[in-house]
């Protein structure tokens, strides 16, 4: 079961998402008109991203003999990067913004360098885009081409030297572009998806530049052309991953780390004051450290329920979701990494109860184990010769069996010759140690 607890608020907010979106109502609503060559007697979908991984239909659309189809609906779409869907998971990104009455024509052969767009100057501008730099691709690979077959340390040089003209050319048709069209959600969805532009780096002590400098100036800069109060990016890729590169990138995976980062996050969108950006940077963020793939970080899922969702700065509805959450997070929280380990309620081969406070060594390891594990039965020898090695030096080892009968467990104490070992058995079954 993965992150069920998560996937159970994913639906309300999902929901909510929807009830918000329903009441936006125009007399025209929406309409688009497309045609693809090379597609035709099939259905198209029309879906908008909600994040990078997940997409919500609004319409579907039939495609006739000549690869004609129409989007349309009485209710005005919520704006965002959405996708024509068409056979074989291939599809159309297109901008949806107030300008939901417009039209396309592509060919499967290439749908960005095909496109035509009219009445919607933001696809007009997002396509213009792709394809100039769709251009400056195609000089780069000629010259790549010609660089491979006249190897020659002249001809190397005069390719090298026309790839850098060709990038700065580039270059100026980003800055130009952007400038022309600021503040367009075209620019804004360029801008945002750009890492931070890294000045050259001081010298460090050995002569050579700082790369602890240039990793904290692109950390410090990574956000700087994204914009939180624009609730248009919850509907496009850009935010999940731009928080997946921050959070799991760029921040070291210990908790204390994680929950600094996670509150700069959350601190951002609150003063873009946009109450979707701000459930989904939330959202996302807890649904990655419930179950982590880093040991020990789960203690950001810990805080964020504590700090965002019992406060109800994360709005969520249903009282019974988050009384749930609430008592899974009662549980994990003492069990956290850098916590003081609950004395188990244990007892030894002669039903005798084993205090840990009585525990006299410098480091006591506890390893919870199934006799009947396979993994368990595998790791039993190296535990019998790291309790024979360290016996008698600061070191204590407490095996405790998690499941099965009092019966196995002194057959596994025996078989595997673990007499050194603190062996232990809660007789009572007072807790669950799975």
């Amino acid at each position: 079961m993965k992150n069920f607890l998560l996937l159970a608020l994913l639906g309300l907010f999902l929901a909510n998402n929807a009830r918000a979106q329903s009441t936006s109502t125009q007399p025209n609503g929406f309409k688009i008109t497309g045609r693809i060559q090379g597609l035709k007697d099939t259905t198209c979908v029309l879906a908008h991203y909600f994040g990078a991984g997940q997409y919500i239909p609004k319409d579907t659309a039939r495609v006739d003999a000549n690869g004609n189809l129409v989007f349309e609906g009485k209710n005005t779409l919520p704006e965002g990067l959405y996708i024509a869907v068409t056979p074989k998971s291939r599809y159309v990104e297109l901008l949806i913004t107030d300008d939901q009455n417009f039209a396309f024509e592509t060919d499967t052969a290439n749908f960005i360098k095909h496109m035509k767009v009219t009445g919607s100057k933001e696809n007009e501008l997002f396509y213009a885009y792709q394809q100039e730099l769709g251009n400056f691709y195609d000089e780069a690979k000629a010259i790549e081409v010609e660089k491979k077959i006249r190897n020659d340390a002249t001809s190397a040089a005069l390719a090298t030297q026309k790839l850098n003209a060709l990038q700065k050319k580039a270059q100026d048709y980003r800055d130009q572009f952007s400038k022309e069209n600021n503040g367009t959600f075209a620019v804004k969805l360029i801008k945002a998806s750009a890492e931070p532009d890294v000045p050259p780096a001081p010298k460090a002590a050995n002569g050579r530049p700082d790369s602890v400098w240039v990793f904290n100036y692109f950390k410090s800069h990574f956000w700087d052309d994204y914009d939180f109060s624009d609730e248009r990016f919850v509907r496009t890729p850009i935010l999940q991953r731009k928080i997946d590169r921050y959070l799991k990138e760029l921040t070291v995976q210990s908790a204390d780390s994680l929950i600094k980062t996670a509150d700069f996050m959350v601190s951002k969108a609150k003063a873009g004051k946009s109450k979707e950006v701000l459930s989904y940077v939330i959202w996302y963020t807890t649904s990655q450290y419930e179950r982590p793939k880093v040991m020990g970080t789960d203690g950001l899922f810990v805080h964020m329920f504590e700090t965002y969702y019992a406060t109800g700065v994360m709005p969520v509805t249903d009282s019974s979701t988050i009384k749930t959450i609430g008592e899974r997070v009662k549980t994990l929280k003492p069990l956290l990494v850098g916590k003081i380990l609950p004395s188990p309620s244990v007892s030894d081969t002669l039903r005798r109860p084993i205090a840990f406070q009585n525990l006299k060594s410098d480091y006591t390891v506890v390893f919870f184990y199934d006799p009947h594990c396979g993994h368990c039965r595998e790791s039993a020898p190296k535990i019998k010769k790291f309790v024979d090695t360290y016996k008698g030096k600061g070191v204590d080892l407490v095996a405790i069996a998690i499941d099965q009968s009092p019966d196995d467990w002194k057959k596994f104490i025996r078989e595997f010759k673990l007499g050194n070992a603190i062996n232990g058995y809660d007789f009572t079954s007072r807790t669950d140690y799975r």
